[in-house]
């Protein structure tokens, strides 16, 4: 098990979006886009795939620590803020395909007429005669 499997296993069981994981790691004054936290949840075998460090990881855990039980001088309760999280993420509603995206008009387009072939002509094939060869002369 890697880091990259840590990590994941993370976010599921606290069910945490990527705008909480990086609000959670500037905690500890670390920065990272969504777009580099996206690269380690990525399949392995996927092009933009990145490798978790030891030092993503441990800074993660240290602010998980923060967002959780808070500081000495303020503490939280884990469990309230677990409750809350739950409760934020049934409240938001499913993403559907075409929710997000603002509907974009289409240009008109002309609607397509087949032409009938003129009289006494032979419609040319859109495909040529092929004659496969497989190898074998069959005479």
């Amino acid at each position: 098990m890697n880091n990259n499997d840590i990590f994941k296993k993370l976010r599921v069981a606290l069910q945490l979006r990527d705008d909480q994981i990086v609000e959670i790691l500037e905690l500890v004054d670390f920065r990272i886009s969504k777009a580099e936290l996206g690269a380690f949840f990525r399949n392995a075998d996927h092009p933009n795939f990145m490798e978790c460090g030891d030092q993503v990881l441990r800074n993660f855990l240290n602010g998980l620590i923060l967002h959780l039980r808070g500081t000495k001088d303020a503490p939280k309760d884990p469990k309230a803020l677990l409750e809350q999280n739950k409760e934020a993420v049934k409240s938001a509603k499913p993403r559907t395909s075409g929710e997000d995206k603002p509907a974009a008009k289409a240009p008109a387009k002309k609607p397509f007429k087949k032409q009938a072939p003129a009289k006494g002509k032979k419609p040319i094939p859109v495909v040529e005669k092929v004659r496969f060869k497989n190898g074998k002369d069959k005479n």
